[in-house]
């Protein structure tokens, strides 16, 4: 352990507060496309808060006779969380824009990547949400008494929530090494 110090490779527990969201049209079907548009609705990734990275799998019981202490369980399907991102209000209306246009029934699903980065701003974990539906608009608590920021959040209901494979692995792979050579 005494030359993972020496090295200066660390597995600290990665901070919570070092993350980027991106919001990607999903009707595009051109990568090229893809990639342009991600470029431009990164003004849409500045939040302060992202909740809602969660599964759960549903299971189903099932009671065998003649095994009265035990009971089966089988899996069902998995549930995906709501993804909820909340942000300091702006002068644009891009999140507003985004939810109506489904009210107009003109709205586009966007994916999206949640992107959380480690101490020297380098990708440690990347999630990928497929066909986010913006469910809920959330405008800003006013209260002439208080002097807090206007937040302004949106719920995303979306399709499932995939873990990039790969990333953060270059890091973990020189701890190893590190632990190893001990």
């Amino acid at each position: 352990m005494a030359l993972a110090g020496t090295v200066g490779v660390r597995t600290d527990p990665l901070l919570s507060h070092n993350f980027l969201i991106t919001l990607i049209d999903t009707s595009s079907s051109l990568a090229l496309s893809a990639l342009t548009t991600a470029v431009f609705d990164v003004a849409l990734g500045g939040f302060s808060e992202c909740t809602g990275l969660e599964m759960s799998l549903d299971v189903e019981d099932y009671h065998e006779g003649g095994r009265n202490g035990e009971v089966l369980h089988f899996p069902k399907g998995v549930n995906w969380s709501k993804i909820t991102l909340k942000k300091g209000m702006a002068a644009g209306t891009q999140l507003w824009d985004w939810h109506y246009g489904f009210v107009s029934g003109q709205g586009k699903r966007r994916d999206g990547l949640i992107v959380l980065m480690n101490d020297l701003h380098l990708p440690a974990r990347i999630w990928n949400f497929r066909r986010g539906l913006p469910t809920r608009y959330s405008g800003p608590s006013l209260n002439a008494i208080q002097t807090s920021v206007a937040i302004e959040s949106i719920e995303i209901t979306h399709e499932g929530i995939y873990q990039v494979p790969g990333v953060g692995i270059a890091a973990a792979g020189v701890s190893a090494a590190v632990n190893l050579a001990v």
